[in-house]
């Protein structure tokens, strides 16, 4: 039987010359769930420009994506992000709609942390 138990979802929120990261922390249990959420939250998000992730279960298993944002600038500052608060069994989901104007990389990587910031700062308050 499936488990339909309803995850508890913590979002943020950073905007940065028009576009818009919106991102959702949530605690996981296993790799197979995180891709389970990261496809949920793919087809929620279908219009989006990038859904961008990164999620750590234990001290050596952990991944990232940057979706076509330039490589290095999104997933890997959303894992740092979530190393910094010494957080485990947590995937990150940070959804970008693009509002027109480049940001260049080391924008986007301020972006990126600062939503998944966002995102985790709700997480803990609420634990």
């Amino acid at each position: 039987m499936a488990d339909t138990t309803t995850p508890i979802i913590h979002e943020g929120l950073y905007k940065d010359r028009g576009s818009k990261f919106m991102s959702f922390a949530e605690s996981i249990s296993t790799e197979d769930e995180a891709k389970s959420r990261i496809a949920w939250y793919k087809k929620k998000y279908h219009d989006a420009r990038h859904v961008c992730y990164a999620y750590r279960l234990g001290e050596n298993l952990f991944r990232t994506k940057d979706d076509g944002e330039p490589h290095g600038t999104a997933g890997l500052p959303i894992l740092r992000a979530i190393d910094a608060a010494k957080l485990d069994n947590i995937l990150v989901v940070v959804v970008r709609y693009f509002g027109g104007t480049l940001l260049g990389t080391g924008g986007l990587v301020v972006a990126y942390r600062e939503a998944t910031k966002d995102a985790i700062k709700e997480l803990t308050k609420n634990e």
